[in-house]
This record gives structure tokens, sequence and C-alpha cells, in this order.
């Protein structure tokens, strides 16, 4: 990266100290066909930095590829701005643009290798058709969001392991802020200007981005794009990051696979909807799952029998708008064995998706709240204001915590629910152990275990204790994509036996 690393010994580690500030982690990912290197500094300034660079890339040839080459890339393509802006031709506009790229490329460059020649043609590409110095941060997945408050400050992220991270990368001017609102919008039928200064949209990958424009936003225009997670969390996942426990989530697989239904709750980044993704690998493949969200995060096996809707805003005239609660309603006619909510906030949603329940529909769902009492509260109260006698139509309550001032996510309790919405807490996270404790028994659930499975109380500990073996198996076999996960829980509903002597052998499952 053209910088000079030193060593210097510390009583409980090596950290290498460079001349921008001590490098707490490195890194390297590809941004399409683009190699990038990331260095996380501590500085002086109380926040890690986010530095990327792009070996082979220097200022000089940046310059070039930025003016002169991308007008000449644009004036070689010959293409409609319908074709550019319409989603289905997205694959056919880029490769259009790539060949001309090349073309461009091979003019100004004759004896440039062809490695090279298509890392600069991805460059070029990115800066004409994609959002410029955004692009790169937008590929890495060890970020949740990428932050521009306004051509001031520096672009922030929030990384996984660090949190909130300063980065080397600017957005010089807020008409180019803006340019890159405009084009988001324009390719999902939105506007953003002075009039309509607010903008929530999403990018084809399934970024959602939300844009505010001065002088809404006091000190300039914004960009906030929250990353759609490429590798969605799993069961062993979340175990493996001790999330989660692996009793708590045997105890969650027999609820969802005897068509219990849960409610995910938590506040804001506490990993609800990864939660949520995760109980979803769950469900048995011969069963039909509708899923309503409002942008597509939901990522399940590719072998279940599943259709993903997502809710559409209204259009710069205030027509074609498609709500969540149109997309319930529908979903009740297609004949669901399972329905997944990305969030309830309404009553009238609220009311449909209890209906659902009630008429023997397994529902999972999330909900803005901070506990299992508080869960209950909003439920019963405005603005979703659910009759009390309707809520024993949900087993249980997931609660997700994020810890920000250790930044880790963790299954704060699991909860069931008595008729009348009245709580029985039986595992809750202690914060000085760091761990996930059994507080109570089972009771509710335990009767609607006898009642709809048949099953004894003894029956049940054999389960949870039989599921919790094939989920430690698992993460210590590392299987840890949806299809991997996926495939081995559907295994184990058509043939248990098979699984279980996989388990007891520790031998590796053939995929």
């Amino acid at each position: 990266m053209g910088v000079v690393m030193v060593e210097k010994e510390t009583n409980k580690n090596k950290e290498r100290v460079a001349p921008g500030g001590k490098v707490i982690e490195t890194y390297k990912f590809l941004s399409e066909n683009i190699p990038v290197e990331v260095s996380i500094l501590r500085k002086h300034d109380f926040v890690p930095h986010y530095e990327v660079s792009i070996p082979g890339i220097a200022g000089g040839t940046k310059l070039i590829l930025e003016t002169k080459l991308r007008a000449d890339l644009i004036s070689d393509v010959k293409l409609d701005i319908s074709d550019i802006l319409d989603p289905k031709k997205t694959e056919m506009v880029r490769n259009k643009f790539y060949e001309s790229a090349f073309n461009v490329l091979k003019k100004n460059f004759p004896t440039l290798p062809e490695e090279k020649m298509q890392v600069l043609a991805s460059y070029l590409l990115q800066n004409t058709l994609g959002l410029g110095p955004l692009e790169t941060p937008l590929h890495d997945d060890r970020l949740e969001e990428v932050v521009v408050n306004n051509s001031e400050e520096p672009i922030w992220v929030f990384h996984k392991k660090h949190g909130w991270c300063k980065t080397n990368i600017r957005l010089k001017k807020e008409e180019l802020i803006y340019d890159y609102a405009a084009l988001i919008a324009r390719k999902v039928g939105r506007q953003v200007n002075i009039l309509n200064p607010l903008l929530d949209a999403h990018l084809p990958s399934g970024d959602r981005v939300n844009s505010t424009m001065f002088p809404i936003s006091s000190k300039g225009n914004t960009i906030t794009i929250r990353r759609f997670s490429r590798n969605p969390w799993t069961v062993t996942n979340l175990i493996k990051n001790e999330t989660v426990s692996p009793d708590v989530v045997a105890l969650i697989w027999l609820c969802v696979q005897n068509e219990l239904s849960l409610l995910i709750t938590g506040g804001t980044g506490s990993g609800k909807t990864s939660f949520l993704n995760a109980l979803t690998g769950l469900i048995p493949a011969n069963q039909r799952i509708i899923s309503i969200e409002d942008t597509r995060e939901l990522t399940l096996p590719s072998f279940l029998h599943w259709v993903p809707m997502v809710t559409r805003e209204p259009n710069p005239e205030g027509k074609g708008e498609v709500s969540m609660l149109d997309l319930l309603v529908n979903a009740l006619r297609q004949r669901p064995d399972r329905i997944v909510v990305g969030e309830i906030r309404r009553q009238r949603e609220a009311e449909i998706l209890f209906e659902a329940m009630h008429t023997g529909h397994s529902v999972y769902a999330t909900l803005h709240a901070d506990n299992s009492e508080q869960t209950i509260s909003r439920l019963v109260n405005p603005p979703i204001n659910i009759p009390r006698e309707m809520l024993d139509s949900v087993a249980g309550v997931v609660v997700q915590f994020r810890h920000r001032r250790f930044n880790i996510r963790r299954t704060l309790e699991f909860s069931e629910i008595y008729k009348g919405g009245k709580l029985n807490t039986i595992y809750r996270w202690d914060a000085k152990e760091d761990s996930i404790r059994k507080i109570s028994s089972l009771d509710r659930i335990e009767e609607l275990l006898g009642l709809y499975a048949g099953f004894t109380s003894k029956e049940i500990d054999e389960e949870i204790e039989e599921k919790k073996k094939v989920l430690s198996w698992m993460v210590k076999k590392g299987y840890e994509s949806v299809d991997e996960v996926g495939h081995v829980i559907s295994n184990y509903y058509q043939d248990k036996e098979e699984v279980l002597k996989a388990v007891e052998s520790n031998s590796t499952w053939r995929f």
C-alpha cells in the first residue's frame, strides 16, 4: 500500500504501526474485478479509520479514467436512457458498457496486459454506470452501512467488527451527492429534489437507500446505504458468534417444526431480520412459504417452496402503491403454510396477521421492542392496538439485543406467551457472564406441543437434546451457508436416522 510498516511489542500482542496511525487490521477483497486493500487504523480522533487503496491504479491513472476516458465511453455507447434505467436490461447495459470500455482502453493503452485492462474497465464502469467512489465499500462484506453526511466530511462506514469508521473516501461536491441520489431514485421510478427532499429506495443489489437534500439536512445532502447481506445469517452463524445458545435454537427449531408462531423483536440494528432469516432455514421443504417485506432482505434455501413479495411506494402522482396490508391479504389467497413478515407496524396489518394465525397459518414476524414485556405493550397499545385475547395465537417471543459499547449482538430473552398476553421468560442473557441462562421451565409451549404433537415433557427434552447435537455438529463442521444448513435440516425431516448417524460418527455430510 506504499506504507512502511514497523512492529512494536506490547504486553498482549504485536501491533503494527504505520506513519498514518496504529494498524488494527488489514484485509483484501474484490470490488467486481478490482482488487482492494483495506487497513483499519487507530489515530487520534477517537474513531477507527477505514482506509482503502487499489493497487496498480495511481492517482494520475484515476484522473484520466474519470475524465477523458469516461467521456469517451459515454459517447461510444449508443443506448437510450430508458434502457439504462430499465432494471430488466441491467445486465445487457453493463455488458455493452464493459465491451465499449475495453475498446476505449485499447485505443489509449494498446500495450496494457489484458488482466490490467479488466481492472481498469471495471473501474471505468463503476464510475460511469455505478456510484463511483461509493462502489468500493459497497462490495466489502464486512460492512453494514455506508454513509455520506455532506461534501465536507469523509464517507463513514459501519464495520461489523469495528463499528463506525471514518474513511479516506470523499464526495467533494454537493452536486455529486445529489447526482448519485437522483440516479438511484430514477432507477426505481422516484424523484428526489427540493420539492421532494426525502428519498427511500433500494439498489438493484437489494441495498436499502435513504437520502435527504439540503436544506432539510442543514449540513448538506446525505446518502445512507444499508447493505443487503450477500451471505445471510444462519443458525450455525449465530451459535458460532455466541449471539444465541444451541439450547435456545433447539427450542426454536422444535417450535418451527411443529408450526408454532413466533415474533422476533428488538431495537434498531439488533439483528431482528438476520435472526428471522436464520429461523426460516428451519422450515420443512414441503411447505409453501410467503414472505412480505418493504425491501428484499430475506434469503431462504434455494430448494424451498418460497414466494418472496415486496411492497411498492406510490409514483410521483400518488398512484401504484402496494402496501404491506395489500400483500398480507393477497398472501392468504395463495395457500401458504408459513407467512414471514418483515415488520409489523400498523393495527390493520397486525389484525390480519393474527387472524392468519387463528386460521391455522404459522407466522413469523419482526417488531420493534426492547424486551418481552415491551413487545406485549406495543401490541396491545396504539398504533397497533391488538386485543389481548388475540395474543395467545403467538407461542413465543425472541428478543434480540445490540450492545453498542462492546459492539455485540445477543439474544436477550426467549419468552412464551400465555392467554391474555402474560409472559413466562424461559431464557435470558446474563450481561455480566455474557451467557444465556435458563431461568424458567416450559409451560405454555409444552402444553401446545402436547396438544398438537402428542409430546410428553420427557419427549420434548429428548427432542431438544437431539436437535442440540445436530446444531453443534453443524457448527463444528463449518456448515454455515443458507443452502448447507437448509440441506441438513431438510434431510433431518426426511430421514432423521441418516442425519443422526452422521452426527454420532462425526462424519462429513455429502451435499
